[in-house]
């Protein structure tokens, strides 16, 4: 899914003014890194961004990759997503929205939800600190591998049925 043109040029020029006022140096490896993330509303994670930004740059490494994510993250340019244990998912968009996450392949969807949005920050979230912002993330079975599981299940019970005649 990809963000339209006024968006990403609005996400980079943010991203040329928040890196000029850090005095980081604009190397285009960087560029070509945020331009991956910002051109997407997939939220790819870093292996991903590397995979893609090589076609371009042949020599960048996914260390570079890496570390220009969490650089960019530092400066909020990106955000992470799920659970740090597990592959790192980046968002370039920091307007407030709400994430559906598939659990079996990983696919991730922004979605927006006035009811979400209305909620209250729940008091044992505020024992924990001052809260900045809160996003809800969905997790369940994207329609893609909800119908390869029921296709399977289909061929499971078929099997079964002719092996018991």
């Amino acid at each position: 899914m990809r963000i339209d043109h006024q968006e990403l040029e609005r996400r980079m020029a943010r991203f040329f003014e928040v890196c000029r006022a850090a005095g980081l140096k604009m190397t285009h490896q960087r560029t070509e890194i945020y331009r991956e993330v910002a051109q997407t509303g997939e939220h790819p994670d870093a292996e991903t961004v590397f995979a893609r930004v090589r076609q371009r740059v042949p020599s960048v490494s996914l260390d570079t990759v890496y570390r220009t994510l969490w650089l960019l993250g530092d400066l909020e340019l990106v955000r992470t997503l799920g659970p740090l244990r597990e592959r790192a998912r980046f968002d370039a968009n920091l307007e407030g929205h709400h994430h559906f996450v598939c659990t079996t392949c990983g696919l991730t969807r922004d979605f927006e939800s006035e009811h979400l949005d209305r909620l209250p920050i729940p008091t044992p979230a505020r024992s924990f600190g001052v809260i900045e912002a809160m996003q809800v993330e969905v997790r369940g079975m994207c329609r893609a591998c909800a119908k390869k599981k029921k296709k399977k299940n289909r061929r499971r019970t078929s099997t079964t049925k002719e092996a018991t005649r």
